[in-house]
């Protein structure tokens, strides 16, 4: 399109600004439409408006005609139409009474460092008092279960269990075992320099009953178990299923979140002591191959080398990342928006914020532990 099919001319009649349009004002004209304008820019208000030269007229071409209109300081719902079609006049009165409500889109300004590290601050600072409230709302529904334990509903906490728990057995053996097996590799690889790889057992059975094991089963869990309550209570928050609980005279605390925080909290200490089992049997595997302990020897340095008290401190750590772990999910699933995008980034948000939790714990437990000396 040229600027000939879309013209505008301002002529004054009787000391009146009157605007006389020519050709085609549709969308597909605009950028003549709008080379048309800027070359007027009146020093006076258009008084007046003729469209008897007018061929077709849409809503865009109405809409940047009185913007123009308007910009003279004339009122776009007022100016007299003359000479206009009854359908060109029907579309310029549609369109003046709604550009009132048309905003013109604006430049998003990209905000600076500072201005975004405290968006971000904010925002952090918001989730964890969410969190903290969440928390005592928990803590508040697990009084009134202590109170009255007929409360407890038996056949939702065993499905969960089975879900959590039972149904996670495989993978977390797997992966353990797996670990095991790299674990004792590189260790293996370094105690053969100097002739020291009984004392592969005593690091893999160390750091799999302190720390790995219960890091490894919260993370695993945290993906599968914390991003599975988060999708699941999304869903039924944004199927209306969670306001169907309320309606029926039944708390979603009794019914939903209760039942999945303490399924996870006992499972989580049994899938921590497969861990420990199956990450022995892959160090104990990979050393009878590389190094030549038999398992026998393994085994009995394993009894001297690990104590009691090493498998307590990772079963002690295992239901408190649990607690946190259910916390974060049910609480950003009760929370989802009602669109399922909202689903998908509160499920990632979960695994994200689980993981750094269970880090972040396992930093304090270390701590305190030492100050402890066990």
């Amino acid at each position: 399109m040229s600027a000939a099919d879309s013209r505008v001319r301002l002529e004054d009649r009787e000391g009146r600004a009157r605007l006389c349009l020519e050709g085609n004002w549709r969308v597909t004209s605009l950028p003549a439409i709008d080379a048309a304008l800027d070359g007027l820019k009146p020093a006076r208000r258009v008084e007046a408006l003729d469209g008897a030269g007018l061929e077709a007229l849409d809503t865009a071409g109405a809409l940047a005609l009185l913007r123009f209109v308007q910009s003279t300081g004339a009122d776009p719902v007022e100016t007299p139409r003359e000479n206009f079609s009854a359908r060109h006049r029907r579309i310029l009165e549609v369109v003046a009474a709604s550009l009132e409500r048309v905003v013109a889109g604006t430049e998003t300004r990209r905000p600076g460092v500072f201005a975004g590290i405290g968006r971000h601050a904010t925002e952090i600072a918001g989730l964890l008092l969410g969190h903290l409230s969440y928390l005592g709302l928990t803590a508040a529904g697990l009084w009134h279960l202590l109170l009255n334990p007929r409360r407890l509903r038996v056949k939702e906490l065993a499905a969960q269990f089975e879900q959590v728990g039972i149904n996670a057995v495989p993978v977390v053996a797997l992966v353990t075992f797996l670990i095991g097996v790299v674990f004792a590799y590189l260790l293996g690889l370094q105690a053969e320099k100097y002739g020291a790889s009984i004392f592969v057992v005593d690091g893999v059975g160390l750091g799999m009953a302190r720390e790995f094991s219960p890091i490894i089963v919260a993370v695993i869990v945290a993906g599968r178990s914390g991003a599975a309550f988060t999708a699941q209570l999304g869903t039924m928050r944004l199927t209306e299923e969670t306001d169907a609980i309320r309606v029926l005279g039944l708390s979603p605390m009794d019914v939903l979140v209760i039942p999945r925080l303490l399924a996870l909290m006992v499972a989580l200490p049994l899938l921590v002591f497969v861990g420990n089992i199956m990450g022995n049997f892959g160090a104990m595997f990979m050393a009878d191959t590389m190094l030549g302990i038999t398992p026998t020897t393994y085994v009995e340095r394993l009894q001297t080398a690990v104590r009691a008290r090493h498998y307590v401190v990772g079963l002690v750590k295992a239901p408190v990342f649990a607690f946190f772990i259910s916390i974060i999910a049910i609480r950003m699933g009760m929370t989802v928006s009602r669109d399922t995008r909202s689903i998908g980034i509160n499920t990632t948000s979960t695994v994200v914020q689980s993981i750094v939790s269970v880090i972040l714990l396992d930093a304090v437990f270390a701590v305190v532990f030492q100050k402890l000396g066990i």
